[in-house]
């Protein structure tokens, strides 16, 4: 795997010469192994002609592949090797998802294709390990200059966007109260909850009560829509999970990826005398 990815990214290996002659395989040009690989995930064709067709004229950044099914992805990229990932933001686009793939592909940088992204949304796929997040509708150019950017070991966040930052409150939260989160943002009771985390009714109870007081909000509904505001949409599946074991690994794996580890939610604001005068706390 790793000698062939060194391979397709133009670093010479002894048997570089060897491989490139065998039956079916075209070498690659020079300019083409300087190139930076970009492998895109949509399932819009028209939206991945239209990117070759920005690249090409360019000459720094070539579109390898692309693929329209998660259940592929890390599998065709595991041909590819990419430098770049271009994911076009669609429902199937889980944490779960973009964890599985830094994992395998540590070295691969990732860039969201959205049209829209909500502040919270933006906030915790950052917090996700992605590099950079470009909107749909901004021109060719910028396009350009955001590949590049990340490709070089940069970040892209437009400044509106980065403002946004400023008027929201981030609250850390225990894996277990991520989970409790996730899960009531996905419609479950407390009885379900507590089947599916294998612990007591009282105890989901018990937590619900602190994480109430913890972020400030009045019921179980106002905490769901906070998490629902910081998931993607195809988080709204339910995971099935496996029966406890004695020991459990301490890293987070791609079936855990959709507990929060944090909430990110709108700064209060408190009215003082005065006026009109009202002040963020």
């Amino acid at each position: 795997m790793l000698v062939l990815c060194a391979r397709l990214r133009g670093t010479r290996t002894p048997d570089q010469k060897s491989f490139w002659t065998g039956v079916g395989v075209i070498p690659p040009s020079e300019k083409d192994s300087a190139m930076t690989r970009l492998f895109l995930y949509t399932d819009e064709p028209v939206l991945a002609r239209g990117l070759e067709g920005v690249l090409q004229p360019a000459g720094d950044i070539r579109l390898v592949s692309t693929c329209a099914d998660t259940t592929r992805l890390v599998e065709e990229m595991d041909r590819e090797c990419p430098e770049l990932l271009l994911m076009d933001l669609k429902p199937d686009v889980t944490f779960g998802v973009l964890i599985e793939i830094q994992r395998r592909f540590p070295s691969t940088k990732i860039v969201l294709w959205v049209r829209t992204i909500s502040t919270e949304l933006a906030y915790q796929a950052i917090e996700h390990g992605i590099r950079g997040i470009l909107r749909k509708t901004l021109p060719p150019e910028n396009l350009l200059r955001c590949l590049q950017m990340v490709a070089d070991g940069g970040l892209w966040f437009e400044e509106t966007l980065k403002a946004s930052f400023h008027s929201i409150r981030t609250i850390s939260l225990t894996r277990r109260e991520g989970q409790l989160v996730s899960l009531l943002s996905q419609g479950l009771k407390n009885k379900e909850i507590a089947a599916t985390l294998f612990i007591s009714e009282g105890t989901v109870k018990v937590y619900l009560s602190r994480l109430f007081h913890k972020l400030g909000v009045k019921d179980r509904f106002e905490l769901a829509l906070y998490g629902l505001k910081n998931m993607p949409a195809g988080e709204s599946t339910v995971l099935e999970l496996p029966a406890p074991r004695a020991m459990m690994p301490e890293k987070k794996d791609a079936a855990q990826a959709q507990w929060l580890r944090s909430l990110v939610m709108e700064k209060p604001q408190v009215r003082v005398k005065g006026p009109g005068t009202v002040f963020e706390s």
